[in-house]
C-alpha cells in the first residue's frame, strides 16, 4: 500500500460494514504494521474546510460522489 491508494476496511462498533478509505500514510513507513487511512464516506456535508469531495471515476473505482 501507498499513499493514494483507495483500500476497503472494516472499523469495528457501528461503522463495521466494509468501506472505502484513503491512505494518507507517508511512503516512509509502508514497511510498518500499521497504516493511517482516512475513511470515505457517501453521506456529502457541506464543510469545504474539513472535507474534500471527490467523484468517481476509473483510477479511483469509487462508486458514488465521496468524501
Amino acid at each position: 500500500m501507498i499513499r493514494g491508494d483507495l483500500v476497503t476496511i472494516a472499523m469495528q462498533g457501528d461503522f463495521g460494514k466494509p468501506r472505502p478509505a484513503l491512505v494518507i500514510q507517508a511512503n516512509q513507513f509502508c514497511e510498518h504494521s500499521s497504516v493511517t487511512v482516512l475513511p470515505v464516506t457517501s453521506t456529502i456535508v457541506a464543510a469545504p474546510l474539513l472535507r474534500v469531495t471527490v467523484h468517481p471515476d476509473e483510477e479511483n473505482g469509487l462508486q458514488q460522489v465521496s468524501q
